[in-house]
């Protein structure tokens, strides 16, 4: 026999496997349907404010078939007109959008109710949102378990939301080269990364390091912060950064690396200097950065926080990701499990009596369970989105353990919780790339470390800005304002509120003559406002002939890095010692300890025009790794001293090694030139951006180009290839 329709035995198996999905998706939807109903039967009977019955009462027969019908049309209304809802609202903020979805979802089951030609559904609008949001996460949970040999489920939603873009790309068309995906674990050092992968907390990192990537480690710049370290990978410049915070005199003004006027700024001074747009210039996405890298594809991105236009929508993000209601209610419920479970180990920690331990209260829960609930899952599916649509470069930015390492330390058990679900999402992002219409190179890095150690306010009893006060003889309050956090999670949470500004860093300093101290993890910044340029040590000692060596002497300072009139620049240790720079060696006077490249990162910090005229590093230790903090941090990063100056950089094998004959990768900027490399080697187009890009990087990022255009300006513009 020829057999159906004279087809052969593969199209017969094929045609046989199409049934079977066919079918396979009509009993899942029956299944779900009949634990809706009865979700919604089990509620009408626990609510007093939700009946599905009249007053005068009715039959089991009828309240079913009025459940039914209800549990029916609000999945109907879910599956048509939500994904209509929340593309409307895409310019809504992250969390505003989150917290919408359930009112929206009320809606819908207000809504559902009223088109039930059977029986008497009605609901108190409050009521409502409860319904709708137990039914969503029965539904989804129904599902996910009806598909548990079906992994791919939530992936396959996401391709198919992704189709559209594709085939209007072309990406169907002909085969493509290589993607490449970065994905920055914020803060994770890599000693921390290994310690992760040899105590099994991250099997996902473990098979990779097994088989197809190999890991390097790289020496960050002596500000060993997120500004400056993301600022010079994905824009290749980060010259004058001095920390993440500091005083330009000209201006007057405070630069913050997590604000966004701050960030724009820095942004374009990066863009001018290297004649580029960034590393995602053309069909790149940003996800989760402090810079846009150039791409045109964003979400929660500091430098476009405060306008959003159509360009910048992140429909392969918040769309792909809002447009299941059910994604909404399983975050909350994960962000409110989160909330608890910090409560849960600050009130373990204060009984036990941990040491080193800093204050966690305040808005400090919400804030860690945003950093490590809602800006992953959307983030990440942001990511997968990227990648299903088939873009040439994504980099994303995953802030969860930075953010708790901060306040419960680089290592421990809240840091290993967190590290676990972090290689989970890395599993579920892999498993993306596989079902994309191109292959992908999935590079994991990490932008600092973070080195563990007592607050200096708590180990010596006064703050870094009450030492200087006596320094310069100043009176010293007893209560002293403490410098805010410069935790990264806390500008994703102001993007996410539309918040462009942090409160009181928005305002200048008086120009007077009190000076102008920053902390940047265990860095501080002394700035003179009254005097212009860069204060030289006689100048200081003239002002204030106490200071540098009430400085220099304290037991919770390792050096100071000054200008004299002899030297040019001199360090300042302990004991009086006094370095000039031309002289300064690893691990030598005020350096000794501090180890390889400490010498070099602090000769280049002092080229900055924007340098303060006193720049202090805390202690360090190298026989335990601890630092002293000037901010309110127990693991911290910003200056010189153990694991903050050690990230790493996974990379798949297939990519060229990142540094030749065993040398080493130094500095931010080395490692986006590699970064570049690997895209050229993957054929990604990545082009210059023309001089009118300065103006707009100020307003979004720069547009895509149209295929086989090179726009170039200028000389350094001229020598770059794609």
């Amino acid at each position: 026999m020829a057999g159906w329709g004279g087809n052969g035995p593969g199209e017969r198996r094929a045609a046989v496997g199409r049934w079977r999905t066919a079918g396979s998706a009509l009993l899942r939807v029956i299944v779900v349907w009949v634990v809706s109903t009865l979700t919604m039967m089990l509620l009408a009977g626990i609510l007093p404010d939700f009946k599905l019955t009249s007053d005068n009462g009715e039959s089991i027969t009828r309240v079913a078939l009025t459940a039914a019908w209800g549990a029916g049309a609000f999945g109907l209304l879910s599956a048509l007109v939500w994904p209509l809802v929340v593309r409307a609202f895409l310019l809504v903020p992250a969390l505003v959008l989150g917290l919408l979805v359930f009112f929206l979802n009320g809606s819908l089951l207000l809504v559902a109710l009223r088109l039930i030609p059977t029986g008497h559904g009605a609901a108190e609008p409050e009521t409502a949102v409860i319904v709708a949001a137990v039914m969503s996460a029965v539904a989804s949970a129904t599902s996910t378990a009806l598909a548990v040999r079906d992994d791919d489920a939530y992936r396959r939603r996401l391709s198919r939301l992704a189709d559209r873009s594709r085939r209007r790309r072309g990406l169907d068309a002909v085969p493509q080269p290589p993607g490449v995906v970065f994905i920055q674990l914020d803060g994770v050092g890599e000693q921390t990364l290994r310690h992760a992968v040899d105590s099994g907390l991250m099997p996902t990192v473990a098979a990779w390091l097994r088989g197809t990537h190999r890991l390097t480690p790289w020496r960050t710049d002596w500000s060993s912060q997120t500004g400056a370290s993301q600022l010079g990978i994905l824009h290749g410049s980060n010259f004058d950064v001095p920390a993440f915070r500091w005083y330009e005199k000209e201006s007057g003004e405070v630069m913050v690396s997590n604000r966004p006027a701050s960030a724009v700024e820095l942004q374009r001074r990066a863009v001018e200097r290297t004649g580029d747009g960034g590393l995602l210039t053309l069909d790149g996405a940003s996800r989760g950065n402090l810079f846009s890298g150039g791409a045109e594809q964003v979400a929660l991105v500091l430098t476009v926080a405060a306008r959003r236009g159509r360009r910048n929508r992140s429909r392969a993000g918040y769309f792909a990701y809002f447009s299941d209601p059910a994604n909404a209610v399983r975050t909350a419920g994960s962000f409110v499990a989160e909330v608890g479970r910090e409560l849960v180990q600050s009130t373990r920690a204060r009984i036990r009596k941990e040491t080193p331990r800093i204050k966690r209260g305040g808005l400090y829960p919400l804030i860690r369970a945003f950093a490590t609930v809602v800006e992953r899952d959307v983030v990440v599916a942001a990511v997968m989105g990227d990648l299903l649509a088939g873009r040439t470069a994504v980099y994303a930015d995953l802030v969860a353990y930075d953010e708790v390492a901060h306040h419960s330390g680089p290592r421990g058990r809240d840091t290993d919780q967190v590290l676990r679900r972090l290689d989970r999402s890395l599993a579920l992002i892999a498993g993306a790339a596989e079902q994309a219409p191109r292959p992908y190179r999935i590079v994991l890095l990490s932008d600092h470390g973070q080195s563990p150690g007592e607050t200096f306010e708590s180990a010596f009893g006064l703050t870094l800005k009450n030492l200087v006060r006596a320094g310069c003889g100043l009176p010293v309050p007893r209560r002293a304002r403490r410098t805010r956090s410069g935790a990264e999670a806390r500008y994703a949470v102001r993007v996410a509120l539309h918040r462009p500004v942090e409160e009181g860093e928005a305002h200048p300093p008086e120009p007077e003559s009190e000076p102008v101290v920053l902390a940047s993890g265990n860095l501080g910044l002394i700035s003179f406002p009254d005097a212009e340029g860069r204060l030289t040590r006689e100048q200081i000692d003239r002002r204030h002939p106490a200071l540098l060596a009430t400085l220099a002497s304290h037991p919770g300072i390792g050096f100071l890095l000054v200008r004299s009139e002899k030297h040019g620049a001199v360090l300042l240790g302990r004991a009086g010692s006094e370095v000039p720079l031309a002289q300064l060696a690893d691990g030598e006077g005020p350096l000794k300890g501090f180890g390889r490249g400490a010498a070099d990162a602090v000769r280049r910090t002092d080229t900055f025009p924007h340098t303060a005229d006193i720049m202090v590093n805390s202690m360090y230790e190298p026989a335990t790794g601890q630092v002293h903090a000037f901010e309110e941090q127990i693991g911290s990063h910003g200056g010189l001293g153990g694991e903050q100056s050690h990230p790493f950089l996974l990379s798949p094998l297939d990519l060229s090694e990142p540094v030749a004959d065993g040398g080493e990768l130094v500095g931010a900027e080395q490692v986006h030139q590699v970064l570049r490399r690997w895209l050229r080697e993957g054929q990604g187009p990545q082009v210059p951006v023309g001089a009118d890009a300065l103006a707009v990087v100020e307003d979004s990022p720069p547009t895509a180009q149209p295929e086989g255009s090179f726009p170039v300006v200028g000389r350094a513009a001229q020598d770059k290839t794609c």
